[in-house]
Order: structure tokens, then C-alpha cells, then sequence
């Protein structure tokens, strides 16, 4: 099915119960908090106007942040985006369920040793808050199964969502661009898109997000409707490259289609946040969390004051600006605070945002994550206890937008400290990043014995979690691009 017109309520969702849950910052709230988790593609920690982008303006996210908490160290688990999404969904380390990579084709997948999809068994969030009487809807990019030539991955609702809307990158119903250029010219992204399980609505890839953001506010309209909780994943395929701004906003450069296509993204996000705002059913019990799935495209985004990109473990492919607003939740003197001292990661929202819903993990499930919902709520600074791991992308040793640079294979950070590495410990790389956050000085030879510690506790990590094929592919790349200098330039 085809339909070239501008959707309006997209698919929408179905019924569920709801329960009642318990204390939220020490109050009995009446029913259980609605959660919209924005989940935003490739975009960079220093992007946004209020994280310091003087390039491009985000007015109604920064609105969002200058009544909520911007909280700066946080990181994500993958610096690439499957990987990265699941961590989000399941309170794991990706790698427990071989999501390594960003999910290709059928045998581009085996080349690396990855997964074709996510485990349908594996823990969801959302599964758990439906279970708990959430209604549950998916709105945007998935690529946690089902792109390219994988038509057989399960649909998004098998993970615990009673109504989803997708990309090319997804089986269900989708959103699938069109293009246009100021002259006229037209075309389509993915043009085998449509082979894959679920209906499509063609519509301009400059206004996609706004699609998304429509088809998720039709869901919420239906949940406050019905009185029930919801919870919603938003997760544009924006900024990600390709760059297709409005025609009234274009730009000949590259950079400049950025800038234009995250302008245009803010603008497309602002009527869900006008929704929040004015619905007094959900002004006052609901959960905004906006954050990105790893580090910029080199060269376009910003990494703020951090070295490296997407693909990279160094911070600026790891760290991610994260904005949680919500007036009726937020400790009061949170609002426009910037949290710098809580260290967590994506997998750390799932427990957290649970223990904020008053759904207890069950016994059977051992989650990575730990709850850190106090600094999410702004009442007090919360980090992951002990140490957070990274492994690169099996296919990411080399990767030609960095030009000649070897990448290291792990990285792991306990502290103030943090170490990269080689899957067998060596080509050490310590930095300090409490004073050193640009990871501008290796302290490897100075400190041996911190080095040693840390590239012990990595390397037994890594060596605990399923392989992929990162080893060989590593020894492959290196061979066909001779000698190179290590670490990003």
C-alpha cells in the first residue's frame, strides 16, 4: 500500500490496563508516569544550542532543558547505532545478544558475527511497563531488526509495543522519504524499502520527523483518552546523514544541510512538547528524556570539547547530551540545572525508569543497568557503580571518514579514569578525564600500574560476553591499509 499524502493519526495503538505504582521523589502520585524517551540519530554532544552549538539554533529544546536537567556525563553503549539501541531497550550490554554493529544486509551480518535482529526473548523495557499496564507505542527508526534484505526479523510489537511506526530499517507499518531539491528534481531513499513486512506512507524526507512526531501524538491523545499511562519511544532518522532540510531552508554545503536539517528537527519535535505542555492529564506526570544514539558523523556534527566521533570509543563517539524534563516529577529546584558529576549509560535508564514507573525487574531478569533515578529526577548526582565498558564495532578498526587512524578495540571507564585498548591489553591509552577531558595526554607510561589494572579488568570483560568477528576483521583491515597511525587524529 502507498500513500504519497501527509499522514495524520499513523496506525495507531490498542488498549491496555492500568496499575497503580508507588513513591516518586517521596510523593504518592495518582497513576503511573507517562515516559517519552526521544532518541535522537547521530547526533553530536556538543549539537544542540544549550550544550554550546553556536551554529544552529534548538529553541524548543533548549525551553525543555532550561526547565529540566541537562546532564552532562552521560554515555551510551555503543558508539554506532544498533548496538546503541539496544542497550537502550534491554538494560544490557549489546553485546549479550550479538548486536555489535549497526544491523546491514543477511551476509554482511555473518561477516561480522553479529545478530540479523535482537532476540525476541531478550528483556524489554517496554515489554515490562506493558505488563505493568502501559500502553506501549514505537515511532521512528528501529534498526534493532528487519533492513535491507532481513524481511524475516520479527515485527517491533513482538518486544513489547502495542503499536509501532517505522523506517526502512524495521518489519511493520512505515514512513518511508521522498526527496526533493530547490530545482525540482525528485527521487526516493531506499527504493526496495517497500519488499520488507508492513505497509508504507511515502512522504518528504525533510518532514519525516514531524510524520513520526504526529503518528506518536495520535497515540497519546488515545492513552489520555482511554485514562491510560503510556509509554513512547520517538526516534527520528534525524540528523542522520543523508541531509534533506526543507527547500525553504536549503544549503549547498554539507554543513550547512546539517545546521538546516537540525533546526528543522526542533521545529518538528515542538508539537509534541506544545501537547505536553497544555494537556493538563499529562503535564504534571510525565517523563521527557532526549539524548542521542552515539557520536556525530566526523566532520559535520559536534563532539563538543571531546576527541572523536561516531564509531569511535574515545568520548565524542560515547558521550551524549541528555535532557530529562518534567515539571510534575522533577525535584522543584532541578529546573535548568546541569547535572556534571552523575556517570551512567543508556542501559542504566531501563531499571531506573522502571523504579521511576513503580515496576519492580523481575528476579529472573539480571539487568547491567542500576537504577540512578534520583539523578534523572534531579534530586542528587547518581553514577553506574564500579566500571562501564565499550567494544568497537567489529568492522570499525579502520573506517575511511577518519582517514589513516586505527582504533583501539575496548575501552572502559572506573572514575575520573579512563583506558583504551587493544583486545589483548595492549596499546594502552589512560587519560584522566577529570582533567583532561579532551583525552589529549596518555598517561599510560606514567601510571603503569592504574594501565595494567584497567586493561586487566577490560580485557576479562570483553572475554565474558560473546564474540564477534572484530579480531579477524581488525587483522584484515590493517593488512589492506598498511601502516597507520593509532588513535583519532
Amino acid at each position: 500500500m502507498q500513500n504519497h499524502h501527509r499522514p495524520k493519526y499513523l496506525l495507531v495503538a490498542l488498549v491496555v490496563s492500568l496499575t497503580w505504582c508507588g513513591a516518586v521523589r517521596g510523593q504518592a502520585v495518582a497513576k503511573q508516569p507517562n515516559i517519552v524517551m526521544v532518541f535522537i540519530d547521530d547526533l553530536g554532544w556538543g549539537d544542540f544550542s544549550c550544550f554550546g552549538n553556536e551554529q544552529a539554533e534548538t529553541p524548543a529544546i533548549d525551553r525543555l532543558a532550561a526547565e529540566g536537567v541537562r546532564l552532562t556525563q552521560f554515555y551510551v553503549n555503543s558508539p554506532i547505532c544498533s548496538p546503541s539501541r539496544v542497550a537502550l531497550t534491554t538494560g544490557h550490554y549489546p553485546q549479550r545478544w550479538k548486536v555489535g554493529s549497526y544491523l546491514a544486509h543477511r551476509n554482511e551480518n555473518a561477516r561480522r558475527g553479529i545478530a540479523q535482529w535482537l532476540d525476541p526473548a531478550a528483556p524489554t523495557l517496554p515489554r515490562l511497563l506493558k505488563q505493568s499496564g502501559y500502553r506501549t507505542g514505537h515511532f521512528g527508526k528501529w534498526h534493532m531488526g528487519g533492513q535491507r534484505d532481513v524481511a524475516d526479523a520479527p515485527p517491533i510489537t513482538d518486544y513489547g509495543f502495542d503499536a509501532s511506526l517505522t523506517n526502512f530499517e524495521g518489519t511493520g507499518p512505515k514512513l518511508l522519504p521522498l526527496t526533493e531539491t530547490p530545482a525540482g528534481k525528485q527521487g526516493r531513499i531506499w527504493q526496495d524499502a517497500e519488499r520488507l513486512p508492513g505497509p508504507a506512507t511515502w512522504m518528504q524526507r525533510s518532514r519525516i520527523t514531524g510524520g513520526f512526531t504526529e503518528a506518536a501524538l495520535g497515540f497519546m491523545r488515545e492513552a489520555v483518552a482511554a485514562e491510560k499511562a503510556f509509554y513512547v519511544n520517538l526516534w527520528p532518522d534525524d540528523v542522520h546523514a543523508p541531509y534533506w532540510p526543507p527547500i525553504d531552508q536549503w544549503r549547498d554545503d554539507r554543513v550547512g544541510k546539517f545546521q538546516a536539517v537540525l533546526e528543522a528537527l526542533d521545529r518538528q519535535l515542538t508539537p509534541l512538547f506544545d501537547f505536553l505542555r497544555s494537556t493538563p492529564a499529562v503535564r504534571d506526570n510525565t517523563l521527557v528524556l532526549i539524548c542521542s544514539d552515539n557520536g556525530p558523523e566526523p566532520g559535520v556534527g559536534s563532539a563538543g570539547p571531546f576527541r572523536g566521533a561516531k564509531t569511535t570509543l574515545y568520548e565524542g563517539g560515547i558521550r551524549s547530551p541528555l535532557i530529562v524534563w518534567g515539571p510534575g516529577l522533577l525535584s522543584p529546584a532541578a529546573a535548568g540545572s546541569r547535572d556534571e558529576a552523575s556517570v551512567f549509560a543508556a542501559f542504566d535508564l531501563v531499571p531506573s525508569l522502571l523504579a521511576i514507573a513503580g515496576v519492580a525487574v523481575p528476579a529472573r531478569i539480571a539487568l547491567d543497568g542500576v537504577d540512578v533515578s534520583p539523578a534523572l529526577l534531579g534530586i542528587r548526582p547518581v553514577s553506574h557503580p564500579g566500571s562501564l565498558c565499550w567494544r568497537r564495532p567489529p568492522d570499525r578498526k579502520v573506517w575511511r571518514p577518519l582517514g589513516k587512524t586505527v582504533l583501539p578495540d575496548l575501552a572502559i571507564r572506573r572514575g575520573d579514569w579512563k583506558l583504551l585498548c587493544d583486545y589483548d591489553g595492549g596499546n594502552r591509552q589512560l587519560f584522566d578525564l577529570r582533567n583532561d577531558p579532551g583525552e589529549t595526554e596518555n598517561l599510560a607510561a606514567a601510571d603503569p600500574g592504574r594501565a595494567a589494572a584497567l586493561a586487566t579488568e577490560l580485557v576479562a570483560w570483553h572475554e565474558s560476553l560473546p564474540a564477534d568477528n572484530g579480531p579477524a576483521l581488525g587483522r584484515q583491515s590493517l593488512q589492506a591499509a598498511g601502516p597507520r597511525p593509532r588513535g583519532v587524529q
